[in-house]
């Protein structure tokens, strides 16, 4: 499934089902409505006409967390008219680092960079009309911002609007364009894009289809981060579809997504642990697994029947190891 960044409010269209493995079908629940987040700060590469070296001392006191000296030294480079200081500004009283969160604030100072064609405040500003903060909620107005900040080339911009063509509201339904807004998004190192990308590869549609290109942004999307893209790589290595055939490499990515969490990937694990292939077999681990990812909503009738097979005291501890993994998950969220 195709899933949105945290800048677009709402389900939007599916265009992709996980292929099976070891003739298990995948099960994935749509995500749930994402919450908006403010854009992240500039790069200092940003500024264009002024004094690099100054604002290159605000964002970098704002990546080591010193939020007074990176509003001090970004409010100077305001004064001179400087669009990345003016978007660094507005990200401070956007998420109320370093003075109070003041969206009002933050708007007025995203639309002064914004003037000057600052892409990151363009982006900044689509993300605040989606969410309706300091003003109406206005998808309409997003969209239109998302256009002009992916024209000026903004990844996640290009990412976002490739997501609303998707959709067919904003804009006519369009997957080709969809498609060539994805790769823009994906060369610049977007993972989300990249995994939509190679849906959109493995799908036909959009672009011409072809398993291993899908594939091959597959493996980039699981690098940079994105569990899907992970669980879906270490299926197709897995089965050797697109790529070489490697079980145990399949098992390192599936032991890697389960412990972040993804119920498709402990399912995926368990099974392995059940047969071996890829991994030693270990039926209590195996048994742990199918019941976190059983928590998680990935049942599975034949692990049930192999759970039954086991010994009390397989059962017994693997019970106990679930428990704690999943108490442990627990305490953990917010």
């Amino acid at each position: 499934m195709i899933r949105p960044t945290s800048g677009l409010i709402g389900a939007l269209t599916t265009v992709a089902v996980i292929t099976a493995v070891m003739a298990q079908p995948t099960k994935k629940a749509p995500p749930s409505p994402p919450t908006p987040a403010p854009a992240p700060a500039p790069a200092p590469n940003a500024t264009s006409n002024s004094d690099q070296s100054n604002i290159d001392v605000a964002y970098g006191a704002f990546q080591r967390g010193f939020y007074l000296t990176a509003f001090n030294e970004a409010a100077k480079r305001a004064q001179q008219n400087d669009p990345a200081a003016m978007t660094l500004l507005g990200e401070l009283y956007a998420q109320g680092l370093g003075v109070a969160r003041d969206d009002s604030k933050a708007a007025q100072w995203y639309k002064m960079a914004a003037a000057k064609g600052d892409r990151d405040a363009i982006f900044a500003l689509a993300m605040f009309s989606f969410q309706g903060r300091a003003g109406p909620r206005s998808v309409d107005d997003a969209a239109r911002l998302l256009e002009a900040a992916a024209k000026l080339g903004h990844p996640s911009a290009a990412y976002d609007l490739g997501l609303l063509y998707i959709q067919g509201q904003q804009f006519p339904q369009d997957f080709k364009r969809a498609a060539e807004l994805f790769a823009v998004a994906a060369e610049a190192g977007n993972s989300e894009a990249q995994y939509a990308l190679a849906t959109m590869y493995k799908e036909g549609r959009g672009a011409p289809k072809d398993i291993g290109k899908a594939t091959r942004l597959m493996e980039q999307a699981s690098v940079g981060g994105n569990i899907d893209a992970m669980v879906e790589f270490a299926i197709a290595k897995f089965n050797g579809d697109g790529t070489t055939k490697d079980e145990a490499a399949a098992a390192r990515l599936f032991l890697k997504a389960a412990h972040l969490g993804n119920a498709v990937a402990q399912n995926r694990l368990a099974r392995i642990l059940m047969s071996g292939r890829g991994m030693p077999a270990d039926p209590t681990e195996a048994i742990k697994w199918h019941i976190v990812a059983k928590a998680g909503g990935n049942s599975d009738p034949d692990l049930d029947v192999f759970a039954s097979k086991q010994s009390p005291a397989a059962r017994d501890a693997a019970d106990k190891a679930a428990k704690k993994w999943l108490s442990t998950v627990a305490a953990r969220r917010p």
